[in-house]
């Protein structure tokens, strides 16, 4: 009898978690339009109902944590022409070398790579004077707007480089623990989701740190050298065992669950669930699609045929409509 209760405890949560819908996740808030995770992008992505707006965290020179994809400025920022000498012997210029203070006199400006060029030729072309904001900044923008338009879009943020920052003599998931905490964030029933590339940290999170909250194991090509974590291992059915013990689910690269030379799925999705994991690839953008591909093929190849529990966008907007309209 009681194997028989089990199974039909599995049956319907099962059958749960494949009537859910989709979740759409705001991928630096709405960077297809905004410059990337400033407070309009963030702004935005609410406006064009995302479940979930992603936070890159990063840490400054007196310990705050600000909202930007890369240790480095120098792609998204003028920090070259406000603080030329700033820079150190590799060339680039680091938000741990600077106070928040020195951060807010920068301005915040469409992604460009090291030689000017802006890497999404037909995003934001304007002047706007735009400015990195503090977690905690975006985390009373987000809660504000829940409150006042009765919503619950959450909170996504991720862990950057904790193994560089703790080499700079700085523990990131430490301070990033305290101001969920202060905020009664680092909660599984509340509508958050912590990631992180390095698994030695997703561990560390959840059994040192004691981390309550839900978290998902982001995953790269080991040739990106993200992290020190081998994540062809991770890929593997033993490897998803080993996150499943400590997380919730997995974020992949969409080449990895889908190959687009092929047109199959690599098989990563269905073996992520099977371990009882959550699937949210990055990135879809409508801007930078594989070649022959449509927009609304690869949405269909995601949620109909692969059957992710969310994907991370920079037009939340897009993929919003789509799930509407196939619901």
């Amino acid at each position: 009898m009681g194997k028989l209760i089990l199974s039909l405890i599995m049956l319907v949560t099962m059958s749960q978690m494949s009537i859910a819908k989709p979740l759409v996740i705001a991928h630096r808030g709405a960077p297809g339009y905004l410059p990337e995770h400033t407070m309009e992008s963030a702004v935005l992505a609410f406006a064009q109902n995302a479940d979930f707006i992603e936070q890159d965290l990063v840490v400054t020179k007196d310990n705050q944590l600000v909202v930007l994809h890369d240790i480095h400025l120098d792609t998204v920022t003028n920090v070259a022409q406000q603080y030329p000498s700033r820079k150190r012997a590799d060339g680039r210029y680091y938000a741990l070398d600077f106070t928040l203070a020195e951060l807010r006199k920068l301005t915040v400006y469409e992604r460009h790579d090291l030689l000017g060029k802006q890497v999404f030729s037909n995003r934001y072309q304007g002047t706007g004077k735009f400015q990195i904001t503090t977690f905690e900044q975006q985390i009373e923008l987000i809660q504000q707007l829940n409150r006042q338009f009765d919503k619950n879009i959450g909170f996504y943020p991720e862990i950057k480089s904790p193994a560089w920052h703790k080499q700079q003599g700085v523990d990131i998931s430490k301070l990033v623990l305290i101001v969920l905490r202060q905020r009664q964030l680092d909660d599984p029933n509340k509508a958050i989701y912590l990631q992180c590339f390095d698994f030695a940290e997703t561990q560390r999170l959840r059994n040192k740190l004691g981390a309550k909250l839900k978290i998902v194991q982001l995953i790269a090509e080991n040739d990106w050298l993200e992290s020190p974590t081998d994540y062809e291992y991770l890929k593997t059915t033993e490897g998803l065992a080993e996150i499943a013990k400590v997380a919730q689910g997995i974020g992949p690269w969409i080449p990895q669950i889908f190959d687009h030379k092929t047109m199959q799925a690599t098989g990563l999705v269905k073996q992520a669930h099977q371990a009882g994991l959550t699937v949210h690839p990055y990135t879809f953008r409508q801007d930078d699609l594989p070649k022959n591909i449509s927009a609304n093929q690869l949405l269909d190849i995601l949620f109909k045929q692969l059957k992710v529990d969310g994907v991370f966008s920079d037009f939340p907007d897009t993929v919003v409509k789509y799930l509407d309209e196939n619901r």
